[in-house]
């Protein structure tokens, strides 16, 4: 009588997707730091610093946006 014995042990891929999952929480974390620091940073510009620029308030949103867009 012949008898088999199966030792191999499978790798699980829960480990990392639990780290992808926590990477990925981490990321919109540091975007979001990322957009509320240059939201708060243009909104203390004053109307003539806005001018200098060529930038309206209007535009806090999107060059907010921008910036977290870049962290990685």
């Amino acid at each position: 009588m012949t008898y088999f014995t199966d030792t191999h042990a499978a790798v699980s891929q829960q480990p990392s997707r639990i780290a992808a999952f926590f990477a990925a929480i981490a990321l919109k974390a540091r975007q979001r730091k990322a957009y509320r620091t240059t939201y708060n940073e243009l909104y203390t510009l004053t109307a003539r610093d806005l001018a200098d620029l060529g930038m309206s308030r209007g535009d806090f949103r999107r060059l907010s946006r921008e910036a977290a867009e870049m962290v990685k």
